[in-house]
């Protein structure tokens, strides 16, 4: 078990590209904004979204984001009230595989014996209690396991080939399955199938202790895991050390590359209830999650605050000509 002194860390990872999104993010210079750092029919930005979410499960001073050097335009003011050791800066977005271990490292460094949640900062959450209290739940099985590792899954609505799915074995007396295998962007009928099987979608909202994640990329990727760790030691030019590593790291998917490629490890996932959750990673995704919006399923957060970057991607998708394919899901 976790012991007294073990505290909650929330790791925000903001360093995305948010490319796929770009007929809806391009802002007057012709620049793609990275979608967390745009709103959502006038609520707060994604980011501060994944922020209130992150403060959830952890006191303000115990959340952490990880961003990339290029956005810095975007997130200075949003991120400007965190401590700044709080802010984790990498000299070029790598993928979330990176990102998530330099993270890492750094909470590793202050403490070592915490539980982490990890919470992406570009997706929306309609029903923010039901994700809170699957969180805390997972939080409580970390705290009496901290060796497992424990995704969040949510119950697809319909196929979709754009995302990954996990297949999960039967539910222990804590509700809590193992994962069985990981499958990225299947085929349509594929997805079907799995979806049958009771597969859950991949959030990629994980809650672990800091030893068993450091522990999970040193045994999947020690290609990455130890030249980090060696710049890290740097504690009096890690700046240029990092700089010079990023030069010629990879672009690492986390899901992918590394919890995908996991074997023998503890993986488990909870399934979390319906609280319309959605990765905004498509053009179909945004026209879901507004269309739920419109029938007042829930309401999202709203503020009375101006988007930083004047992007909102309701209002960018009702004005894409008919031209543009949207392909609205069934679940819209």
């Amino acid at each position: 078990m976790l012991n007294e002194a073990a505290r909650t860390w929330a790791l925000v990872l903001a360093a995305g590209e948010g490319r796929r999104l770009s007929a809806l993010t391009t802002d007057a210079d012709g620049r793609a904004v990275p979608k967390q750092y745009c709103t959502l029919a006038g609520g707060p930005s994604l980011l501060q979204g994944a922020m209130d979410r992150a403060r959830s499960v952890a006191d303000a001073d115990r959340v952490s984001v990880v961003v990339a050097a290029e956005h810095r335009r975007w997130w200075w003011r949003p991120l400007q009230h965190l401590p700044a050791r709080n802010v984790v800066v990498q000299p070029r977005n790598c993928g979330t595989g990176n990102g998530i271990l330099l993270q890492l490292l750094h909470i590793a460094e202050r403490d070592a014996e915490a539980a982490v949640v990890l919470l992406p900062s570009d997706h929306a959450v309609l029903d923010e209690s039901l994700l809170r209290q699957a969180m805390e739940h997972a939080l409580d099985h970390v705290r009496a396991a901290p060796e497992e590792l424990v995704l969040l899954g949510m119950t697809p609505a319909t196929p979709d080939p754009e995302l990954g799915y996990i297949v999960p074995g039967p539910p222990d007396d804590r509700g809590v399955c193992e994962v069985l295998t990981f499958v990225e962007q299947p085929a349509f009928a594929t997805a079907a199938l799995l979806i049958r099987r009771g597969a859950l979608l991949d959030t990629l909202i994980l809650v672990t202790s800091c030893k068993a994640l450091l522990r999970l990329f040193e045994m999947t990727r020690p290609d990455l895991f130890r030249p980090m760790q060696q710049a890290m030691d740097f504690h009096n030019n890690r700046q240029t050390a990092l700089a010079a590593l990023y030069g010629k790291l990879p672009v690492v998917d986390f899901s992918h590359e590394i919890l995908g490629v996991a074997r023998g490890l503890p993986l488990r996932v909870k399934m979390v209830p319906d609280c319309g959750w959605s990765d905004l990673g498509t053009l179909a995704d945004v026209g879901s999650a507004v269309a739920r919006l419109a029938r007042g399923a829930r309401t999202m957060p709203r503020r009375i605050m101006k988007a930083e970057m004047g992007i909102d991607l309701a209002a960018r998708y009702a004005q894409l000509p008919p031209s543009v394919p949207t392909v609205q899901r069934a679940s819209a």
